[in-house]
């Protein structure tokens, strides 16, 4: 697991990003060019004993303003008719759940969730703010759609977008 450990600087990034605590932190598996939280690794049950299933979840305003333009623009079916006509693509995403599934068995198991992973896959495109986040955690390469969408995006964390006040 490849993320890096919150810091309490981190955690009060993340209050002011979210508008509320953040429930449930395990790790920051991205950060913008500035430093701040852009990606976080979340507990599969939280405190409160709600499961989890979006182990990677996209904190970065500006991350979640553009994944919303996306899906508001269309992205989201246009994804979904690629992945139909793609087999190698379908075949990446479908390793994609996989190893998001792997990845989150190692932090807890809940079995409310079992077999869910986040965003749709492994057989639809449901949510780009938690497969962009998905990219953006472990890699390019990875989660096709969630490469798709960063290269749609007039929006990367190479390049800070931030608010003063966000960090």
């Amino acid at each position: 697991m490849s993320w890096e450990l919150p810091t309490e600087a981190d955690y009060r990034a993340l209050e002011i990003q979210l508008g509320r605590p953040m429930r449930g932190l395990v790790g920051i598996a991205a950060r913008c060019a500035c430093g701040a939280p852009a990606v976080v690794v979340t507990e599969p049950r939280l405190p409160d004993g709600t499961p989890f299933p979006t182990l990677y979840y996209m904190s970065l305003p500006e991350g979640t303003k553009e994944a919303s333009r996306l899906e508001a623009a269309g992205k989201m079916a246009e994804y979904q008719a690629r992945l139909a006509e793609d087999a190698e693509a379908k075949a990446l995403y479908e390793k994609a759940h996989d190893s998001f599934l792997h990845t989150r068995t190692q932090l807890g198991i809940v079995d409310e969730i079992d077999g869910i992973s986040a965003g749709g896959m492994p057989d639809r495109v449901k949510c780009l703010h938690s497969l962009m986040a998905h990219s953006l955690a472990v890699g390019e390469g990875i989660n096709p759609v969630g490469d798709w969408a960063l290269a749609d995006s007039s929006w990367s964390i190479d390049k800070c977008q931030c608010r003063p006040d966000d960090h």
